[in-house]
């Protein structure tokens, strides 16, 4: 049973993860109200151009990944380090939004646990 609900949640983290990597390239979401400090956080995205295409790939490459049973594993490792940034960015800057940033984490980290055992080859000598 806990397999069939990581399987669902992940589905859906992935879906999420697509969904906003898409979403930096076409632009289809509406943009919320933004503080000026957060203005000149995305004014410094926008100046360094690759930042956010290259953000967007890794989400939706991870997003399908971890979405994949089979390739769970590896898009949990490859979405945690987006996943990471985007739970800093909430706790620094906007902790009002911070509690699905927190169930999406925990859904990744809960990825890496129950994958665990493909990991330690890597860390073992």
């Amino acid at each position: 049973m806990k397999k069939k609900i990581l399987t669902v949640l992940c589905i859906l983290f992935g879906l999420m993860m697509v969904n906003s990597g898409l979403n930096k390239f076409f632009n289809y979401m509406p943009m919320p109200e933004m503080s000026e400090e957060m203005t000149q956080i995305m004014g410094g995205f926008m100046t360094i151009k690759w930042i956010l295409p290259l953000v967007a790939i890794v989400e939706i490459i991870g997003g399908i990944l971890i979405a994949i049973p089979k390739t769970r594993a590896l898009g949990a490792i490859v979405i945690l380090p987006v996943m990471i940034g985007i739970f800093i960015h909430h706790l620094v800057l906007d902790m009002s939004t911070i509690g699905i940033v927190l169930v999406m984490l925990a859904i990744n980290i809960w990825a890496i646990v129950d994958n665990w055992n493909k990991y330690k080859p890597m860390i073992e000598n």
